[in-house]
């Protein structure tokens, strides 16, 4: 609690100067204290040109990628072809036959053939198994998704499951315990 006399002291983000800056990014701040919150600020970066530039090399963001192999897409073919698209894909990670739009996948994730990922997080070393459909999810490190589950179509089947579901409809599938 202020007590009469004590200052209050604001840190204003437009006073930054950072090398290489766009005039668009001056004063970028996010509040990630709600999941809705945290899912949008961690969407923005996806855009093709967000507001927080992570490859301004004349001021890198330096963090702790681990030793893992590059990520990779494997399958070329007409009804099993692995991408990746306007995503960002850590090391490590393996799209195989599987289609991944506007998703950030952390560490070692694994998307099996013929599955669908899209406006999601997915935490370090997720696998999503083969036929899955995954929209506007946040996965807990470390899950196995079925073969064949849905997640983020049906947000009453989605709660069934035991997963959380915001207003905005994100759904949370958090290990148990």
């Amino acid at each position: 609690m202020l007590e009469r006399g004590d200052k209050v002291l604001a840190y204003n983000f437009n006073d930054n100067l950072i090398p290489g800056m766009k005039t668009g990014e001056r004063g970028y701040w996010r509040d990630v204290g709600t999941i809705e919150s945290y899912y949008e600020a961690n969407m923005d970066l996806v855009h093709v040109s967000p507001q927080l530039n992570l490859y301004n090399y004349k001021w890198p963001i330096l963090t702790n990628q681990g030793n893992y192999p590059p990520a990779k897409t494997v399958f070329d073919d007409d009804d099993r072809r692995g991408m990746n698209i306007d995503s960002y894909v850590c090391g490590g990670c393996i799209t195989s036959g599987g289609i991944v739009r506007r998703s950030i996948l952390g560490p070692l994730c694994k998307i099996n053939s013929y599955s669908l990922v899209e406006d999601s997080i997915l935490f370090d070393n997720v696998t999503i198994g083969r036929n899955a459909r995954i929209r506007k999810a946040i996965i807990d490190e470390n899950m196995v998704i079925a073969n064949g589950e849905e997640i983020g179509y049906d947000a009453e089947a989605d709660r069934r499951k035991g997963y959380t579901v915001t207003d905005s409809g994100i759904v949370v599938v958090a290990r148990k315990g």
